[in-house]
């Protein structure tokens, strides 16, 4: 599946009880990582810790916590460091995506989008920023933004615009740790299938139908891009957003138009 690269090194990924940190998850276990296993909701934490393939030596932490919640976002990192001796990576994945036009939503739900996949992500990300410089061995964070911070769509406004907040955040937070070698990235996911995903057909059809491979991705799509950015081989690549969209930002797949 993927390279032995990650062996002795310890990652922690956010919301990785389902979905797209489920997969990313996995990869890093494959790949010789010892993975925190973070999510709000500890029995799914805990089932994606228990199916881990973990190589000889490396170890798998369930960890429920709430990314908004800063004394739980510090507990976690605490007992990382302390049970697994530093934290290497960082994959900020925690969010979530609901969907009301901007005359329908109420206040409670665009500060929700906001305080998880933003205000989580700074908690985060500081949290573990600060042992990383203090151990003084670098480290990477990849933060997963979404092709919806370059384009919008209906009943998404606040989802939209936290993911633009995601990709600014990043290249800032890139600039800050660029001194204590810790790269800084992100990836943006398309349309990704995941066990239970509510959308119409109609919905998924009108996507595959704009993206020139003509497909929907997968968790393991972007576990690949993930590892890669967070290799420590990759050791000139700070502030980017790789997009693992099948190519729906690049343009509408239309027929050619010559003669």
């Amino acid at each position: 599946m993927v390279s032995e690269n990650n062996q002795g090194r310890v990652a922690i990924v956010t919301g990785a009880g389902h979905g797209i940190g489920k997969g990313i998850a996995e990869a890093f276990a494959a790949s010789g990582a010892s993975v925190v296993v973070a999510d709000r909701d500890i029995t799914r934490a805990e089932a994606v810790a228990d199916a881990l393939d973990v190589r000889d030596g490396a170890a798998v932490l369930p960890v429920e916590v709430d990314v908004r919640s800063h004394t739980l976002v510090e507990a976690m990192v605490e007992r990382a460091v302390a049970e697994l001796g530093g934290i290497d990576v960082l994959v900020n994945n925690a969010g979530v995506y609901p969907n009301n036009p901007v005359v329908e939503m109420h206040e409670d739900e665009w500060d929700a989008v906001f305080d998880t996949n933003v205000k989580g992500m700074f908690l985060v990300s500081r949290a573990v920023a600060r042992r990383m410089i203090d151990r003084g061995q670098g480290g990477r964070i990849v933060n997963i933004s979404s092709g919806a911070a370059e384009s919008g769509r209906v009943g998404a406004a606040h989802y939209c615009a936290s993911k633009a907040a995601v990709n600014m955040f990043t290249r800032v937070l890139a600039l800050e740790l660029a001194p204590h070698d810790i790269m800084v990235n992100a990836v943006g996911p398309g349309l990704i299938e995941v066990p239970g995903w509510d959308l119409n057909q109609e919905y998924i059809d009108a996507i595959v139908n704009a993206n020139p491979l003509r497909r929907v991705g997968t968790p393991e799509d972007i576990a690949h891009a993930v590892l890669y950015l967070a290799s420590p081989q990759t050791t000139y690549t700070t502030g980017t957003v790789l997009y693992v969209d099948g190519g729906s930002l690049a343009g509408r797949p239309l027929p050619y138009s010559g003669q």
